[in-house]
């Protein structure tokens, strides 16, 4: 019996075979460094969770009720070493938790600019970082790199040892930009831009994805991630800049941000320089305000009764004037400058507005008289009757 059991788990063990353990094994200084972080904070709890788990299995073996031999002590209810060590052990862990967790924190910030490329290799100051920006669409990845005027879909290369600046933003839903080898994941949202320094140090092809659940198409949503030499690079951005298909500029992104799944491998040249900013403030389309202006308009205080006409004719759903399946006609909404009576018409001149007329019977509740009458009994209110007046 004892074999058939051990037998049973060979199945579990050819699973974890093919198991890819590319988080504890990264190619990275940053995942490394998380790697390290996440060792040693298991290694700390490990302090105190193998301990007691084995202080429980000896306790159950040792006062098992077939152990007539062991001390039998009732009325024991109190050590003050053992509270010492109960609270001691632990409060230390948390500690040292709280250290470590404190400094990772803030030397991992995704953030923060890189200070070192390897454990003993400082950055240098006069190599500038490569710029990429990426855009999670649905559902592939758009990948600009605004320093060499080239954009690739479902495919990244860096260069190995230089230093990387994302800066990450999505065009419909939330997804989340990972790729295990080079750092941890960062979240791609439309309307915001979220930003990763790494550096990838081990040349080499590399597997990102999307670890956020974002609709059919997600399961497909995969890149590759090139490591390369210097010279491997400059050879990549030519062979990009040679095969680019056509300009990628607002109408060609437009057309390429319409969900689609399993797209291949493809690289545009030139890219609109005002691209991926447009992008990042949801006006790609022609007349619709970003939303840095908005932003701008609103921290003025508005635009007032003379801004009417510069917002009505903008489009705010995107989604519906791009004729999704699930989107309405386009649609202008005025509500917040709609007075009393027939005005809407004469909006687009603010000093032929003409106020309502002030009506000046008073105001009457549900169950209120008018003041200075008899009060009525609430129940003939309450259900519907007419009573006598109190005096």
């Amino acid at each position: 019996m004892r074999y058939l059991k051990l037998l049973a788990l060979l199945p579990l063990g050819f699973a974890l075979g093919g198991c890819d353990f590319v988080v504890l094994t990264p190619a990275g200084d940053v995942a490394a460094q998380q790697r390290d972080l996440v060792v040693i904070a298991t290694v700390l709890m490990l302090l105190i969770v193998v301990p007691v788990m084995v202080a429980t299995a000896l306790i159950a073996w040792r006062y098992r009720q077939s152990n007539t031999t062991a001390r039998y002590t009732p009325d024991w209810d109190h050590s003050t070493q053992l509270e010492l060590l109960i609270w001691a052990a632990p409060l230390l862990i948390i500690i040292c938790l709280g250290a470590v967790t404190w400094m990772g924190t803030h030397l991992l910030d995704p953030y923060r600019t890189l200070g070192r490329i390897a454990a003993d290799r400082p950055t240098n100051p006069d190599l500038k970082p490569l710029e990429v920006d990426v855009v999670a669409l649905d559902w592939k990845w758009l990948f600009i790199y605004p320093e060499y005027g080239v954009a690739s879909v479902n495919e990244l290369a860096a260069p190995v040892n230089r230093p990387l600046d994302f800066k990450i933003t999505a065009s419909s839903v939330m997804n989340s930009f990972y790729i295990p080898a080079l750092a941890g994941q960062i979240y791609a949202m439309p309307g915001m831009q979220t930003r990763l320094h790494a550096v990838i140090n081990a040349p080499g092809n590399y597997r990102g994805f999307s670890a956020n659940y974002s609709g059919a198409g997600f399961s497909h949503m995969h890149f590759t991630f090139q490591a390369l030499a210097d010279g491997d690079f400059d050879q990549w951005i030519a062979k990009a800049k040679s095969a680019g298909a056509s300009r990628l500029g607002r109408q060609e992104y437009l057309a390429l941000e319409r969900p689609s799944e399993n797209e291949p491998v493809r690289f545009y040249t030139p890219v609109d320089e005002e691209l991926f900013p447009a992008i990042l403030n949801m006006c790609v389309e022609t007349g619709k305000m970003c939303t840095s202006e908005m932003m701008a308009i609103d921290a003025k205080g508005g635009m007032g009764l003379a801004g009417i006409g510069n917002t009505l004719p903008l489009t705010y759903d995107k989604l519906a004037a791009r004729g999704a399946v699930f989107g309405l006609e386009p649609s202008y909404v005025a509500g917040g400058v709609c007075l009393p009576g027939d005005q809407v018409g004469r909006m687009s001149d603010a000093s032929t507005i003409v106020p309502a007329p002030v009506d000046g019977t008073p105001l009457r509740g549900y169950g209120l008289a008018r003041p200075g009458s008899a009060r009525k009994s609430s129940t003939s209110f309450l259900f519907g009757r007419s009573s006598k007046s109190d005096s």
